[in-house]
């Protein structure tokens, strides 16, 4: 994996609201479900930007914005300095080429009325320049191959496949167009924890074979570390801290971050007995009627006034920039600070 790259995807201030309305005839809109509150960060060539939340948070409907199969609020996705958001037409399906998606359910994803060729295949249907006709099923073939599968397998149905393979076989879909970025949503959630290191290690294999950058999007916090350079965390369609998968996962600064991972399971019953853990009162907020301030503040221990008043701006704090160290460590808390949250190793006594 690299991280010294140059920005391929800026996502700037970017909005979705989704309208409540009331009546039959005449619906007149009533409120909204804010899914996404002004996110921005970046995306580096060669780069894995992990985004890691609860189930709600607004993770999934920042990757279908990104590919283009939800329009933003507002905001900007600009792809080399070009915003997507306004684009349309043979412009868009340009750019929908070089960013691809990986869905979650591999159950789900794959049409059973197609053979495995033509669901791989069906990419040059709509781009043909990639891939003459007559070289197409050779193509797939090679595609079936790079992700680990046996090329006689083009004839056969997604029913014939485990999860496993059938999420390979979305991966190949997801590479037949040579994207430079792939947007993957929870491409591990639906599958067993041994297939899911398997596919976690293909991904990092293709990454480096074809010089991918991805987004990746989980709720499984170890898997997250494993793949990824940088981690941006989601609490109710805000970002809460963005850093290095070491900033993030030794120093976390952000309660909500702190509280995430002082719940990840420990396998060492010695160590699980040194780990702090932090219990979050109350439930996760409606998105329709986020709290004003903060939105973390009504499950957070170190809420003040200053946290029901003032949107606490996603950014280095002070301590850490004059201390000269951190300096992509970002929070968006008015009173970050590090703790530690997980136990110390053998190897590190502490």
């Amino acid at each position: 994996m690299r991280a010294d790259g140059e920005v391929i995807l800026e996502v700037r201030d970017l909005v979705k609201h989704y309208p409540l309305t009331q009546g039959i005839l005449f619906k007149r809109q009533v409120g909204a479900v804010q899914a996404v509150s002004g996110i921005s960060f970046d995306l580096r060539r060669g780069e894995t930007l992990g985004i890691v939340g609860e189930s709600g948070c607004g993770k999934s409907t920042v990757a279908k914005m990104l590919v283009n199969l939800e329009r933003p609020t507002s905001g900007q996705i600009r792809y080399k300095g070009e915003d997507i958001t306004k684009l349309s037409g043979r412009a868009l399906k340009a750019v929908r080429r070089n960013i691809q998606m990986v869905f979650q359910d591999p159950y789900t994803s794959l049409n059973p009325r197609m053979t495995v060729g033509d669901i791989i295949g069906e990419p040059f249907e709509i781009h043909p320049e990639v891939a003459p006709k007559g070289s197409r099923r050779q193509k797939v073939r090679d595609l079936l191959d790079v992700v680990g599968l046996n090329p006689e397998y083009i004839n056969r149905y997604p029913h014939q496949f485990s999860g496993g393979q059938r999420q390979r076989i979305g991966i190949a879909r997801g590479l037949a167009l040579r994207p430079e970025v792939i947007v993957a949503d929870e491409p591990v959630s639906a599958l067993d924890v041994s297939v899911q290191a398997q596919v976690v290690n293909l991904l990092e294999r293709l990454q480096d074979e074809f010089d991918l950058s991805y987004v990746f999007i989980a709720h499984d916090l170890s898997v997250v570390r494993h793949i990824s350079d940088r981690v941006a965390v989601m609490y109710l369609g805000r970002l809460a801290e963005v850093g290095t998968d070491a900033q993030i996962y030794e120093h976390p600064t952000h309660p909500y971050t702190q509280a995430l991972l002082s719940a990840v399971p420990v396998p060492d019953p010695r160590a699980r007995t040194r780990r702090e853990r932090i219990l979050l009162a109350g439930d996760v907020p409606s998105p329709a009627h986020p709290p004003s301030g903060c939105r973390f503040r009504t499950r957070c221990w170190k809420a003040q006034v200053k946290c029901a008043e003032v949107v606490p701006p996603l950014e280095v704090p002070d301590w850490f920039r004059e201390g000269g160290g951190g300096s992509t460590h970002e929070s968006a808390c008015h009173f970050a600070e590090e703790r530690d949250v997980l136990p110390p190793t053998e190897a590190d006594p502490g």
